[in-house]
């Protein structure tokens, strides 16, 4: 809501302030594990870059592109895995926290850029900045009873959840699964990422075309496919043919990211940014909670294959979940509650 309520520019300004601040304390006071803590608290909040992003490419793009506006804004969150594949071999070359000194230069520039190009939210004229305060907060209070913000909001978490999680679990299962060295392991892993985030723009531009709501009915049920193969065959098949099927399951899981914030856009134009902070939080904690449980049934059970085959049941019931929405819409969207 704060998005919502100041505007994308000056919230925009304040994170990438903090991320400025955060990579500065890194580069002159990185050396314990307790400054790490304290370091790593301000770069979680360059997250919610993400509730900035997406109003400024809903409110800049019509409605029928509204999905390849989205999808192409969120492509931005592959810069974690640019940062994950480039730091570590930076870090053979010089300190690490010279890395951190290094990475201040795209940030910097990057404030500027935002600083210069971006305009900012002139805010309704006819509303004091009191009642628009208070507006914007009963909207976001509103939006907590919307049954279809929550839906959305398990839905990105099955699909961003599980994107950003395997992201995280794959070098652990390449390497104990295959043998594969850590180094190999992170590549492949951001191989997949890479295919995961480019889908995005083209799950929201093919949704612009037919719709999301009809496209999502059937998107869940061939991720949960792949999902099953490859968790009854990677144990006997070979690293290369394990590899395409991740390739494909992980560009699904992009490419749903991109129909769900279509139909977010089109659902809740008026509070993108609220929207998007809720749903985006959603799709976060999935990505925290993936690769806990994965690693528990592999404790449990002996065999990663457990993880997959309950991935797969989770995504059936995504499935089974936007089929009785179909149904029970259409292809237009419910009216979202009434804002204020």
């Amino acid at each position: 809501p704060l998005a919502d309520q100041f505007g994308a520019k000056v919230l925009g300004l304040g994170i990438l302030g903090l991320e400025v601040l955060a990579l500065f304390l890194g580069w002159q006071w990185g050396g314990s594990l307790e400054a790490m803590y304290g370091i790593g608290i301000l770069l979680g909040f360059s997250g919610a870059s993400f509730a900035i992003a997406l109003p400024l490419a809903s409110q800049a793009y019509p409605p029928n592109f509204q999905g390849l506006a989205m999808g192409v804004a969120a492509v931005g969150h592959s810069g974690a895995l640019i940062s994950s594949l480039v730091a570590p071999r930076l870090a053979q070359y010089m300190d690490w926290s010279q890395v951190f000194g290094l990475m201040l230069i795209p940030v910097i520039l990057t404030f500027f850029i935002f600083f210069f190009t971006v305009q900012g939210n002139p805010g309704p004229k006819s509303l004091s900045a009191v009642s628009t305060r208070e507006r914007s907060f009963l909207n976001f209070f509103k939006s907590l009873k919307d049954p279809f913000m929550y839906w959305l909001c398990f839905l990105y978490a099955v699909t961003f959840g599980g994107f950003v999680g395997f992201s995280s679990y794959l070098p652990i299962f390449l390497h104990d699964q295959y043998q594969v060295g850590m180094v190999l392991a992170g590549a492949l892993t951001a191989l997949c990422g890479f295919a995961g985030s480019l889908a995005r723009p083209f799950g929201g531009f093919v949704a612009d075309r037919i719709g999301g709501l009809s496209l999502l009915k059937g998107l869940f049920w061939g991720i949960a496919f792949l999902c099953f193969l490859l968790s009854g065959i990677f144990e006997f098949a070979g690293l290369a043919l394990a590899m395409v099927l991740i390739v494909l399951m992980m560009g699904g899981l992009g490419f749903g990211n991109g129909v769900i914030f279509q139909v977010v856009s089109s659902r809740f134009s008026r509070i993108m940014g609220t929207a998007s902070g809720l749903i985006g939080a959603a799709g976060g904690l999935g990505g925290f909670f993936l690769p806990v449980w994965f690693g528990w049934l592999k404790d449990v059970s002996g065999v990663f294959s457990s993880g997959f085959w309950v991935f797969g049941i989770i995504l059936g019931i995504a499935g089974i979940s936007a089929m009785m929405v179909h149904r029970s819409v259409g292809s237009s969207l419910p009216e979202p509650v009434e804002e204020f």
